[in-house]
């Protein structure tokens, strides 16, 4: 199986082009989160029908599990905290989308959606406790905040640690976790596109301008993961330290 990860497309149309024409090299194509540019001259409506027309064409091409950031939200929810509602309403075949989980040959993707409170907190943790029962041979998360403890959350200016994540991986230990949000971090020091924390491989391919996104390439077969960038390449095993 071989997966293909670009974060924080941003609303970038040239980026979303290079998505649709890539995904039919890969089996799974995932997408974690800020789709949408909030400080964007385009109005967010018009936003939401162009991505998740774009969406659309990934999923018609390969099974695509797609996030949401925190630009990706639209209004709140009952209880008051803000959900993306109209990714949760653009799932569909193909298209998986936050709450979901889908088994895909011995794996199984879980994504998560971006918390804006304590009750999205509680029903992200219920979400996680209910995909661990029965998983297969390997589980991959798609989150969008890269957990506390890893290179995956430093700026160069600061940290951005998610504690809650940190916390959530140490209890249920899935195999892979794909996430983004924080731009630089594969290239400041002290950051990095991939880092473990315990057994679990945690990555982030970072954000650039220009028609092709840094993205990640995971070859489960082969236990490889590569990172393209503009100028940049690595390549590292996925087997046991």
């Amino acid at each position: 199986m071989r997966i293909l990860c670009a974060s924080d497309i941003h609303y970038h149309l040239a980026q979303f082009d290079w998505l649709v024409e890539r995904a039919p090299d890969f089996d799974v194509v995932v997408l974690p989160g800020d789709h949408l540019q909030v400080q964007g001259q385009t109005p967010l409506e018009a936003q939401i029908v162009v991505v998740t027309k774009y969406l659309d064409r990934i999923a018609a091409a390969s099974v695509v599990l797609s996030s949401s950031g925190n630009h990706d939200l639209d209004g709140p929810g009952e209880d008051g905290e803000q959900r993306a509602q109209w990714l949760i309403r653009a799932g569909h075949g193909q298209l998986f989308v936050d709450g979901d989980s889908v088994d895909i040959e011995d794996v199984r993707f879980t994504v998560c959606p971006w918390w804006d409170g304590p009750k999205t907190n509680e029903d992200l943790a219920e979400q996680l406790e209910r995909a661990a029962i029965g998983r297969p041979a390997r589980w991959i998360w798609v989150y969008h905040s890269p957990p506390a403890g890893t290179r995956l959350c430093n700026s160069g200016a600061r940290q951005y640690p998610d504690e809650d994540l940190a916390r959530w991986i140490e209890r249920f230990r899935p195999d892979i976790v794909l996430c983004g949000h924080i731009h630089q971090a594969p290239w400041v020091e002290g950051g990095g596109w991939a880092d473990r924390l315990g057994a679990t491989w945690v990555f982030n391919p970072g954000h650039q301008p220009g028609g092709e996104p840094p993205h990640v390439v995971i070859d489960l077969d082969n236990q490889t993961a590569e990172w393209f960038a503009l100028g940049d390449y690595e390549m590292i095993g996925l087997g046991p330290t």
